[in-house]
């Protein structure tokens, strides 16, 4: 009986010990989950925040795009412009040139009748 006294004891004992290691192990996981738990918040703040940063940088692009095509209709009219007064400086200058040829058909034709 004494010696299962004993046997029993040193199980105690050493089921004691194990408890012991166990509760240390037990904070360790649980200090550990509280770590994880506030990486867990930051990440999850930095999601957002990333999150709003998408929202306000593609809210930048549909307005940069709106902007950019509203330039190239500006543009394309601004060359229709260009374009007309091209057209129309060249039938100026046509104009211009034959009152010069008819300028100097008249001179001509007044100094022969001199």
């Amino acid at each position: 009986m004494e010696q299962d006294l004993e046997r029993s004891e040193e199980k105690v004992e050493m089921n004691e010990s194990k408890i012991v290691e166990l509760e240390e192990e037990l904070r360790v996981v649980g200090n550990n989950l509280k770590s994880l738990e506030v990486s867990e918040e930051k990440a999850t703040q930095r999601e957002e925040t990333y999150g709003g940063q998408v929202r306000v940088l593609d809210q930048r692009l549909k307005e940069a795009e709106a902007r950019a095509e509203f330039a190239e209709r500006s543009v394309q009219k601004l060359q229709k412009e260009v374009d007309r007064l091209e057209d129309e400086l060249v039938l100026e200058k046509e104009k211009y040139r034959e009152i010069g040829d008819d300028l100097d058909t008249a001179f001509v034709e007044l100094i022969l009748k001199e």
